[in-house]
């Protein structure tokens, strides 16, 4: 069982296709194709967390979507988010935060990017969606913690891993975390 992460997707939102420059000619050929790329990397037994914005004002349209999609699906809200769709018949999970841990690795899992966040100094990592790329994520001075956008557009339109996020954060420009606690408090 492996676990995923992704955000974002807009599912029948015919607008994001412009918003965002996405490489589809139509609503349907987005769908189709987020539905072909999620399944093409996730099994019916992994965990797959999607940090929200996942059905573009299709409430009635999510039970749908869910039950083509593989996985044990998590949903942390997002703002595009009705409660018909948080309350969806196909979620594993459905909440506006979660911790969750990874190889080992806490993960703190939100809609928005953060600069601050529970366990950052002891190398948590935050993760998160809703600006489609343009919000930088980046590394922890003196470690491998961070943050990162995992919403489809940073993705290949599909969800990705904790090694691959993992992988990306070291890449990225190191940051001195703005949390005043970092520097030798302990978390509480």
């Amino acid at each position: 069982m492996a676990t995923y992460f992704t955000s974002d997707q807009h599912f029948g939102h015919a607008r994001i296709i412009d918003l965002c420059a996405r490489p589809f000619g139509s609503v349907q050929a987005m769908d189709e194709a987020l539905v072909e790329r999620w399944n093409g990397v996730v099994k019916p037994s992994d965990d797959v967390w999607v940090l929200g914005d996942f059905c573009w004002r299709s409430s009635k349209a999510v039970a749908g979507y869910l039950e083509r999609l593989s996985g044990n699906k998590h949903l942390v809200w997002g703002n595009h988010d009705a409660e018909q769709t948080r309350k969806a018949r196909g979620w594993a999970s459905s909440q506006a935060y979660a911790e969750v841990v990874v190889d080992g690795r806490k993960v703190c899992l939100f809609h928005y990017g953060q600069r601050v966040w529970n366990g950052m100094r002891r190398h948590a990592v935050h993760l998160f969606g809703h600006s489609h790329g343009s919000l930088l994520g980046f590394r922890l001075v003196g470690g491998d913690g961070g943050c990162l956008d995992v919403g489809v557009d940073c993705w290949g339109y599909a969800p990705t891993t904790m090694d691959a996020i993992l992988r990306r954060i070291r890449s990225l420009e190191p940051l001195a975390a703005a949390d005043h606690h970092y520097q030798g408090a302990d978390d509480e």
